[in-house]
């Protein structure tokens, strides 16, 4: 048995959540997300516990049990509080400004980067080395600060580019290091 499945997700007193079918919609003092479940899977309230169930012990089934169990409990936390991932930028000369909702990257090419903000994400620029990526979908988050790392994915050899502040880079010797 699934046993990140079978926990009840227990809601908070300021979350809402709305189960229509297969379409679950949280609404929370950051915002409100919806998502459509697998129609496999089924999904009962109980006051303010849900329960997750599966019809049964299929592979696909099995994987799905835990994945939407664990979904629908990253959208009760990200419209409780937001997520958000840190990210550095590491590199003589490499920058981040926040142009409006959006950043302006220098990293070292002949043009600046200009990174567009989604919607639902917002961005802290606390001081030019360091971007903070905020929103309520956690899936969103992570992608976003995906996306701004590969505009300049950190090098092993002197440790230039983004990172993610809690990410560590190998370094490793050179050519003159035998």
């Amino acid at each position: 048995m699934s046993r990140i499945g079978n926990a009840p997700i227990t809601v908070p007193e300021k979350v809402e959540v709305k189960i229509d079918g297969q379409k679950v919609t949280v609404k929370g003092p950051k915002g409100t997300l919806e998502r459509e479940i697998h129609k496999n899977i089924s999904i009962e309230q109980d006051g303010n516990t849900i329960k997750v169930t599966r019809p049964n012990d299929e592979p696909s089934n099995r994987a799905l049990h835990g994945l939407t169990r664990t979904l629908i409990n990253n959208m009760i936390i990200g419209v409780e509080q937001e997520y958000s991932k840190e990210l550095q930028i590491n590199g003589v000369g490499y920058r981040v400004q926040k142009q409006g909702n959006d950043l302006k990257l220098v990293l070292g090419y002949s043009h600046d980067v200009i990174y567009k903000a989604p919607a639902g994400i917002t961005f802290d620029v606390p001081n030019p080395n360091t971007i903070i990526v905020k929103g309520i979908d956690k899936e969103l988050v992570g992608q976003t600060a995906a996306e701004i790392r590969t505009k300049r994915p950190p090098e092993v050899y002197r440790g230039k580019g983004i990172k993610y502040a809690d990410e560590v880079i190998r370094r490793k010797e050179g050519k003159t290091g035998k």
